[in-house]
C-alpha cells in the first residue's frame, strides 16, 4: 500500500468521524490527541489530516481518487464503517455516508454485507441497554446490594484484557471494533456484580468519563495497526503482529484492565467517586495495566492464535 493509500484511508476514517455533526467535544478532543501522538508514520502526517477533514480541505471524491487498489479500497471501506459504528449503530447521515463511500470507491455487495456484520457488534450492546442515562448518574439499584467475590471479579478481568490484547493483534477491521462493545459489557458486567443494572447510556458515559472515547478508541487502535503494515493483511499478518508488538501498543490489554478496575473500586464503593477521582484513578491504573502487559504477553499470543475473524461476532454476543 502506497503512503498517498495510507493517507487518504486516515482521511477517509476522520470524514467518517465527524459525519454525524454530533460528536461530543471530548470526542473531538481525543481525536485531535490521537492524531497529535501518531503523529507521522510511513509518509502520514495525521495533524495536518485532522485539521484538513475539519476545514473541509478534504472531500470523499478526492480522498476516493488516491486509492487505486482493490485492497486498499476495501480497507478504506472497513475503517469507515467501523469508525460510524463504534460509538454505536449508524445513524441516518452515517448510513448515507456509506453509502455514497460504496458508490465512490466501486465496492460491491460484499461491502455491504460488512456493514450489516459491524452493525451487529454495534448492536451487541449490554442486556439491560434500553434507555440513557446521564454520566455516572444514578442507575437502579438492587434492595439488597450482593457482595460479589472479589477474586473472581479480578479473574474475569484480567481474561477480558487478555481477550481484548489479543483481539488487537489481529489484522481484521472487526476483530479491532470488537474491543468496544467488549469493555462495556465487562463494565455492565461488574455493576450488576454489585448490584446496579446499568444501561448502554450509563455504560458509555463512564468509559466517556474515565477517558476513553468510543470513536477515538476505535481510530487509536486501528491507527496504529493501519500505520504499522498490520491491519488488512491476512495470512501473515497475525504472525507480523505476534512477533512485532511495537506494531500495537498493547493499549488494550492496558486500558481493558484500568476500565474492570476501576468499575470494581467504584461500584463496590456505592459510586461515591468524582468524576476527577475516577479519571485520576483510571490514568493510574492504565500504567499498572501497561507494566502488567508484558508480563501476560505470552498468554495474549496464544489466545490470539485461537481467534479469527469469524469468531468476533460470537465472542461479543456470548460475552
Amino acid at each position: 500500500m502506497t503512503p498517498s493509500e495510507t493517507r487518504a484511508i486516515v482521511s477517509l476514517s476522520l470524514l467518517a468521524a465527524f459525519v454525524d455533526g454530533e460528536k461530543h467535544e471530548r470526542e473531538r478532543a481525543e481525536i485531535k490527541r490521537i492524531a497529535e501522538g501518531l503523529s507521522q508514520a510511513d509518509g502520514v502526517n495525521l495533524p495536518t489530516l485532522y485539521q484538513d477533514v475539519l476545514m473541509k480541505r478534504v472531500s470523499l471524491a478526492s480522498v476516493a481518487g488516491e486509492l487505486k487498489s482493490t485492497e486498499s479500497k476495501q480497507l478504506a471501506y472497513e475503517m469507515a464503517v467501523c469508525v460510524c459504528d463504534a460509538d454505536g449503530t449508524q445513524s441516518d447521515a452515517e448510513r448515507m455516508f456509506l453509502l455514497d463511500v460504496r458508490t465512490s470507491l466501486g465496492l460491491d455487495a460484499s461491502a455491504a454485507q460488512f456493514s450489516q456484520q459491524a452493525e451487529e457488534i454495534a448492536a451487541a450492546v449490554p442486556a439491560a441497554a434500553t434507555a440513557t442515562a446521564t454520566a455516572v448518574a444514578p442507575a437502579a439499584v438492587a434492595a439488597a446490594a450482593p457482595t460479589p467475590d472479589s477474586a473472581e471479579l479480578d479473574k474475569s478481568i484480567l481474561n477480558a484484557s487478555i481477550l481484548n490484547g489479543a483481539l488487537e493483534l489481529l489484522p481484521e477491521t472487526l476483530s479491532t471494533m470488537a474491543i468496544i462493545p467488549l469493555q462495556m459489557k465487562l463494565v455492565y458486567r461488574i455493576g450488576k456484580a454489585y448490584g446496579y443494572e446499568l444501561d448502554s447510556g450509563h455504560v458509555k458515559d463512564f468509559l466517556a468519563t474515565v477517558g476513553v472515547g468510543l470513536t477515538s478508541q476505535y481510530l487509536e487502535q486501528a491507527g496504529r495497526k493501519l500505520l504499522g503494515g498490520l491491519l488488512g493483511k491476512m495470512g501473515g499478518g497475525l504472525l507480523r503482529g505476534l512477533g512485532n508488538q511495537a506494531v500495537s501498543s498493547g493499549m488494550s490489554f492496558a486500558s481493558t484492565y484500568a476500565l474492570g478496575h476501576v468499575a470494581k473500586r467504584y461500584y463496590a464503593g456505592g459510586r461515591t467517586l468524582s468524576a476527577q477521582m475516577l479519571k485520576e484513578s483510571f490514568s493510574g491504573v492504565v500504567q499498572e495495566g501497561k507494566s502488567l502487559q508484558t508480563q501476560y504477553l505470552p498468554a495474549i499470543q496464544e489466545k490470539a492464535r485461537t481467534l479469527d475473524a469469524g469468531k468476533v461476532l460470537s465472542l461479543v454476543r456470548g460475552a
